[in-house]
């Protein structure tokens, strides 16, 4: 009796935990939102929030968050939790810019992978071979990686040609393409500002506008990493690491392998990432240029509900947001108020539908809010724009927490043999 009493919970957990949007109901949503979006873009007269321009600017600044998240997946599905990984673009950012300048931008993306690699070794030793916390192991390696890049700069860059001890040598460009014909007949399209269809003439006029070729080799890596971790007997011994080590070790799979695989290709996506920045997004390297990226990136892994696709949305989120600050988002960032505001009316009324009347009550109260600080104004602080990658970051996180599913082992010490 009392062996099914405790069996009955375990049997309802995965169900409690394993809750995933439906892929057409999820295209049903962001189809409604971009029809929310151009309705407000037509009541505030704030074309720029589906402009090409602001599309394409977001595009670049997702690249190096996407790649970062996608870093924290591969480690994270192995079960290592990979706080290191703003480390680890730093690494990427610098030995990208040290290479780059010398022997050339593609030879720079190389060593900002290996950079990236490299401080991904120093935290698979510690965590896989020593069990040392993973959340204490990946801090001190940002720490390390803060501290090494800043030191070699001095001794590199500061003798350097135009270079300095926060800042090296220009770098060569990668160079960028548009697609002939089809960029000009959708930037055409969306300066119309027609009702729905301008919006989806700006957003994939962004898609298709001054692309680097490192973005589109990133923008790949996505479906292939889905293919890999799911579709491979790989990517499924991988993946058993991070639900069961020991049930993964009773089949035969060496464990300790693919931990290390796994957090060493972690470390070249967020080595990439940081190539990116400097290369890419800028022709040289600055100090603090990561800005906190590796961060975001793990929270738009989290968000993504540790899947590639997810993974995406939230990089595309957390860049569109970041792209508000370079282009005059002050405007555009008033006129999303009032998205927000009409979403969580729809979230109240989806909350009731659930009887959950306490948290309903509370969304229409600050939708209310919303409301009225979007009547009451006509811009936004300057320094609210700055902030709104971080304030959607959290947001969003705690928004999501409760349709999170985790791998189970992911963090959890493993030594080899302890099942036996």
């Amino acid at each position: 009796m009392s062996t099914a009493t405790a069996a009955k919970p375990q049997a309802r957990q995965p169900g409690k935990r394993s809750r995933r949007m439906p892929l057409p109901v999820l295209l049903l949503v962001i189809a409604g939102v971009l029809v929310l979006t151009s309705v407000v873009r037509l009541i505030t007269g704030a074309d720029g929030i589906t402009s090409t321009g602001q599309m394409s600017t977001a595009l670049e600044l997702a690249v190096p968050i996407g790649l970062a998240g996608l870093g924290g997946l591969w480690a994270e599905r192995a079960g290592v939790v990979n706080i290191g990984l703003e480390g680890m673009m730093i690494l990427g950012t610098w030995f990208g810019a040290w290479a780059g300048y010398q022997w050339g931008p593609w030879t720079g993306v190389v060593f900002g992978i290996i950079g990236g690699a490299l401080g991904a070794v120093l935290h698979a030793i510690a965590t896989v071979t020593f069990n040392v916390n993973h959340i204490v192991s990946g801090v001190a390696l940002n720490i390390l990686a803060l501290g090494a890049t800043r030191y070699l700069s001095k001794f590199t860059f500061e003798n350097a040609p135009q270079g300095s001890s926060k800042q090296s040598p220009p770098i060569d460009s990668l160079g960028d393409f548009s697609i002939p014909g089809l960029t000009d007949w959708l930037d055409t399209l969306n300066s119309k500002h027609w009702f729905l269809v301008s919006d989806i003439g700006g957003l994939l006029g962004g898609l298709v506008t001054d692309l680097s070729p490192l973005t589109v080799i990133a923008v790949a890596l996505v479906p292939l990493s889905w293919w890999v971790l799911w579709r491979t007997a790989f990517g499924l011994r991988l993946r058993s690491c991070g639900e069961n080590p020991v049930a993964a070790e009773s089949l035969g799979v060496n464990v300790y392998k693919y931990k290390y695989i796994a957090v060493i290709i972690s470390g070249g996506f967020a080595g990439l990432g940081g190539a990116f920045l400097s290369i890419v997004a800028s022709n040289v390297y600055l100090d603090g240029q990561t800005a906190g990226r590796g961060y975001i990136g793990l929270a738009a892994m989290i968000f993504g509900n540790w899947m590639p696709g997810g993974l995406a949305l939230g990089a595309g989120l957390f860049g569109y947001t970041d792209s508000l600050n370079l282009r005059g988002g002050t405007v555009n960032v008033h006129a999303l108020i009032l998205l927000l505001a009409i979403l969580l009316v729809f979230g109240a009324a989806y909350l009731a539908w659930k009887k959950k009347y306490v948290p309903a009550v509370i969304t229409v109260v600050i939708a209310a809010l919303m409301f009225l600080w979007y009547a009451t104004t006509n811009e936004v602080p300057r320094q609210l724009v700055t902030a709104t990658p971080y304030i959607v970051t959290l947001l969003v996180l705690s928004l999501s927490a409760q349709s999170l599913r985790m791998p189970k082992a992911d963090g959890m010490p493993y030594r080899k043999g302890q099942g036996k």
